[in-house]
């Protein structure tokens, strides 16, 4: 589909309208939620001023989704299969805007507290209930595509944690000998090709997911239940890209100072660590086609490089904040998901 057809359609059809809408604004709120902490450690260490920082965010989140979409696109088929909203596709297309309804709701409640939510655990929550509703019960949801979110939160735990832990480990003993002070401005550079990295990857993982989502908007909207292997279009990549800068130039500060300044106090070579270890626990998430969490990577990777001085140097107040989200995250988004989809049919 071309941009054209696309919003020929969208004038045309007031359900695809509104599909389209609900996930831009899914993608705005990740920008705003999520996509902040790709950048909150070389921020936090004032290794780049912030608007820099979040206009270099914008260009590497483009080049993320696009670069990795072409090699491997399977993280956005993996969200696009992991629920079946099969039947009657108006029916499936109220679920699908009740999961996104759902996400919006609680991203911007987790905003407001300052706590760094998961875009990604939400969508796959709110899907899952939209699923369950539309099904009155859980044979809507895809247990095999299921699985790999639960792989993926193992995975991204483990994986950025230690890799925080290592590449912390690893710099400190390369540059043991080296004097800290003349360090500095090399470290800072670093840290802004960590954050550059990190953006890069975020476009990947998250970037993927959303238009995925967007590609099953558009199908169901036209009476189709399945994509089949249609190709991602470049315009819906630099759509997605746009609007998740947007978020993250609008109200990532808040996230940006839970996640780089709250929870652990950083050097600069600690960052460019962190930074560095969450890039390279996405890049195997992403080329394995698991989704994960690049929230979950990224502050887990932080935890690690904490780690390395001592535990207390992490502020485990900040760190049950954002564990206790997430794990409310996969009920609670659901539940809101379910509920929506009930109130829809009633009006639909």
């Amino acid at each position: 589909m071309n941009i054209v057809d696309f919003i020929s359609q969208v004038v045309q059809n007031p359900v695809l309208l509104i599909t389209v809408i609900l996930t831009c604004g899914v993608v705005f709120v990740n920008g705003w939620t999520d996509a902040p902490n790709a950048i909150a450690t070389c921020i936090a260490t004032r290794a780049i001023p912030p608007r820099a920082a979040i206009m270099m965010s914008a260009v590497f989140n483009f080049f993320g989704v696009f670069v990795m979409t072409l090699i491997n696109s399977t993280v956005a088929m993996t969200i696009k299969n992991m629920v079946n909203f099969d039947g009657a596709t108006d029916e499936a297309i109220l679920a699908l805007c009740a999961a996104l309804f759902a996400i919006i709701i609680w991203a911007v409640a987790a905003w407001y507290f300052g706590i760094p939510t998961s875009e990604s655990h939400a969508l796959i929550a709110g899907l899952s209930g939209a699923a369950i509703a539309l099904h009155g019960g859980i044979s809507g949801i895809n247990g095999s595509e299921w699985m790999k979110v639960i792989y993926g939160l193992v995975l991204s735990t483990i994986l950025g944690f230690s890799s925080g832990f290592i590449c912390t480990k690893l710099t400190e003993f390369l540059f043991r000998n080296a004097d800290r002070r003349k360090t500095v401005s090399f470290f800072q550079g670093a840290q802004v090709f960590g954050g550059a990295a990190m953006s890069f990857m975020h476009g990947a993982q998250d970037g993927q997911k959303f238009m995925g989502v967007l590609m099953l908007g558009v199908f169901l909207a036209n009476g189709s239940e399945t994509t089949g292997n249609v190709q991602l279009p470049i315009w819906m990549m630099v759509l997605c890209s746009t609007i998740m800068a947007l978020g993250t130039s609008i109200g990532g500060r808040k996230i940006i100072k839970s996640v780089g300044m709250d929870m652990v106090k950083l050097n600069t070579y600690q960052g460019f660590s962190a930074d560095l270890g969450a890039a390279l626990s996405l890049l195997v998430a992403s080329l394995t086609g698991i989704p994960v969490s690049t929230t979950h990577t990224k502050t887990t990777s932080i935890m690690g490089v904490g780690a390395t001085q001592r535990l207390s140097a992490v502020n485990l107040g900040v760190v049950k904040e954002m564990v206790f989200t997430w794990i409310l995250t996969f009920p609670g988004c659901g539940l809101i998901a379910f509920v929506a989809v009930k109130i829809f049919n009633l009006f639909g």
